[in-house]
């Protein structure tokens, strides 16, 4: 678990001097933070320790942490394996608190490398002391001109308010330079490394309470601290600073829980998936989106509605961005008619007052065009947020004159009542004369491209709306909660429970299912299907069998008692033949019409129960639609994972369909969910399918619980 408070760490990015331990010539890494000490406005000390050589990098050095005179407030570790316990007890000693180890060959290796790892813990843990990594390139403090980091930061180091943390140390330096490439401001930006002491949640943590950063953007390569996780999410959404995450490894583990077809829907990246959804966490695909997202967060804020009104000198890229705005989910609102109208008063008389607008390349004539449009397109009351296509010039023949120009849109742009967002065409660097440009002219953040601005834009909107139901307190529901009834006659929880004793125990805690009686013999089944009423559906009852249809193990549409007795026969002898027990059945009334479900509940190994809801029956893998959340959930919550499914349509009556109630199906989800939570560690998953929905009736059909053992 997490183990470095929020203010230990705003002292560990924030030191006032610096000894550099294993400095050497012979090291690019050590040559490179102490020139990005120097050259980077670092106004403290850097003390060079090398116990061999009397002078490095052109300074003289010091033989030991022991022999610098005056206080030392982090030390960066370069030395060799072998050596790095030792640096960390003698700075102990002088009471130095905090380490960047910088040094390989630990956890990442193997078994003996985890050794040392632990060492490293252990000698932490006894002293205190507050260790970022180790096997990590150390951190950059944008904001405060402080960057111990091991590879090289070419200028400008942009300062900014964007928070970025990564499990990845060669990736760290590629994300930095897109940072600055495209103009994006850090406030800090730290790799991790093997995540010994400190960990990602730790940093995390830090920066939500950091008021210099307005957005996190995280690479994960896994999440240790689930919990911690999702709680520090939580207290961000809270704080309106967005979480923005490239999170990788789509693969689903072998080792879900075989017999339940939930388990094939509830893979690891599909609860990741669904953990980030209910926590406000922006999940985004590549580097380019994760900055490009940060970037225009930490510009803009929250967005006050996805109606967009799109201002541009270029028909093409109206028509790009009217195909992505349909993706993205974003509305492109008809103007007002005042709005048409004002137009025309500024706009050629050749161009067309639409949404998006195409102010055309007149703008090369009339330099004051797009501010003018965007000044009238702001009043419209139809648009939550402006989005103005707009690059900076990679040269200009008349400097003053576009920073008159850029100045002036600015100003346009600070005065609207709405948000504007501004987007580049293509994702390029900005050049020196347009980051000149826009610091002269004080011109806002440009997001890079019309697709990844796009996608930004849509990642902004979604998240803006999580955000305001967070503040509304729609997003709080109060759980569904219930207390477990022991129902008689059902054997210990260990193993699988298939239908019999699955239907029987969801049955005594409230959940509708169909009526069944248990029978031993043809004889017997055909008395029960005549007191249930035909027709009737005729199971298996084996306790170890779980996917009977499979085996031969149902027969459906029975019409009377001498059909039944043969079915009974022929499951009998299916199950021999497959090696099972099949004389023991269920009779249960046929159900026909309506729409099937899977309501399921499995537990994944990082963040525990999970809920999935989808088309049931036999269609459930082979469609695919599903939904997940994780446990506990409200009713409010559990109707949202049923209205997002793609087939929801179908429960809203299509196609001549009884609508279904979904409050009450809403219920009899969240009161299963509950039942898997109040079972707590005993459960492994828990499985209803399918779930029978028409109109107001709703009937479980089948059931299946595994215990852990």
């Amino acid at each position: 678990m997490s183990t470095v408070d929020a203010d230990r760490l705003q002292e560990f990015f924030r030191p006032k001097s610096v000894a550099l331990v294993g400095a050497t010539d012979k090291s690019g890494w050590s040559l490179s933070t102490y020139n990005n000490l120097l050259q980077h406005g670092f106004s403290g000390d850097v003390h060079l320790v090398n116990p061999k050589t009397p002078v490095v990098h052109g300074v003289e050095t010091h033989r030991s942490l022991s022999a610098i005179p005056g206080p030392v407030d982090l030390v960066y570790v370069m030395t060799p394996i072998e050596v790095v316990p030792l640096v960390l007890e003698e700075g102990a000693a002088r009471g130095i608190r905090n380490y960047v180890i910088l040094t390989a060959g630990y956890g990442e290796v193997g078994e003996e490398g985890a050794v040392r790892e632990q060492e490293v813990a252990d000698i932490a843990r006894r002293h205190d002391l507050t260790v970022l990594g180790p096997n990590g390139n150390g951190f950059i403090n944008a904001a405060d001109s402080i960057t111990p980091y091991g590879l090289p930061i070419p200028p400008p180091l942009l300062g900014g308010s964007v928070g970025v943390v990564l499990q990845s140390g060669a990736l760290a330096s590629n994300v930095l330079a897109f940072a600055q490439a495209r103009n994006i401001g850090i406030s800090l930006l730290v790799s991790m490394g093997n995540e010994t002491v400190m960990s990602v949640t730790d940093v995390m943590n830090a920066l939500v309470e950091a008021p210099n950063t307005k957005v996190i953007a995280l690479f994960l390569e896994s999440i240790r601290h689930p919990e911690e996780f999702a709680e520090i999410a939580r207290r961000a959404l809270a704080a309106g600073k967005p979480i923005v995450a490239l999170k990788i490894g789509r693969s689903v583990k072998a080792s879900r829980t075989a017999q339940a077809h939930t388990g094939a829907l509830v893979g690891d990246d599909k609860t990741v998936d669904a953990a980030f959804r209910q926590l406000g966490v922006i999940r985004v695909g590549s580097l380019e989106d994760l900055m490009v997202t940060a970037g225009m967060l930490a510009e803009t804020g929250p967005l006050p509605g996805n109606r967009i009104g799109v201002v541009t000198p270029s028909g093409g890229a109206s028509e790009i961005i009217s195909d992505r705005a349909e993706d993205e989910g974003l509305e492109l609102p008809e103007f007002a008619e005042a709005t048409t109208a004002a137009l025309r008063e500024v706009l050629p008389p050749f161009a067309t007052p639409n949404n998006p607008l195409d102010v055309t390349g007149y703008v090369l004539l009339d330099r004051q065009l797009m501010s003018k449009a965007l000044d009238v397109v702001a009043a419209d009351p139809g648009v939550d947020v402006i989005m103005l296509l707009q690059d900076m010039p990679r040269t200009t023949p008349d400097f003053d004159l576009a920073v008159e120009t850029y100045r002036h849109t600015a100003g346009v742009i600070r005065s609207s009542p709405k948000p504007v967002v501004i987007v580049g065409n293509v994702l390029i660097d900005v050049s020196e004369t347009g980051r000149a440009l826009r610091e002269a002219a004080g011109y806002p953040q440009i997001a890079g491209g019309i697709e990844h601005g796009m996608t930004a834009l849509g990642h902004a909107v979604r998240w803006s709306q999580t955000y305001r139901r967070h503040q509304s307190g729609a997003d709080a529901p109060v759980a569904v909660e219930v207390e477990v009834t022991v129902a008689e006659g059902l054997p210990s929880r260990t193993g699988t429970w298939t239908e019999r004793h699955a239907s029987a125990f969801l049955a005594a805690n409230g959940i509708p299912m169909v009526p069944s009686r248990v029978a031993t013999s043809p004889d017997e089944a055909a008395r029960h299907a005549e007191e249930v009423g035909f027709p009737v559906v005729l199971k298996a009852a084996a306790d170890d069998l779980e996917h009977k249809s499979d085996l031969g193990g149902v027969e459906l549409g029975l019409h009377d008692a001498e059909s039944v007795r043969t079915a009974a026969a022929r499951i009998a002898a299916s199950l021999a033949k497959a090696g099972h027990d099949g004389t023991t059945t269920v009779v249960q009334p046929m159900r026909s019409g309506g729409t099937e479900l899977l309501v399921g509940v499995v537990r994944d190994p990082s963040w525990g129960l999970t809920l999935a809801v989808a088309m049931g029956g036999v269609w459930v893998e082979i469609l695919g639609d599903s939904q997940l959340r994780l446990l506990p959930v409200s009713e409010a919550e559990a109707r949202q994972a049923v209205e997002s499914l793609r087939s929801a349509a179908v429960l809203r009556g299509a196609r001549g369909q009884a609508p279904v109630d979904l409050d009450t199906l809403a219920g009899v989800v969240a009161r299963i969910g509950a039942i898997a939570v109040a079972l707590g560690d005993e459960l492994e998953s828990l499985e209803v399918n399918p779930l029978l929905v028409s109109g107001d009736r709703i009937e479980a059909l089948d059931a299946l619980i595994t215990w852990r053992s």
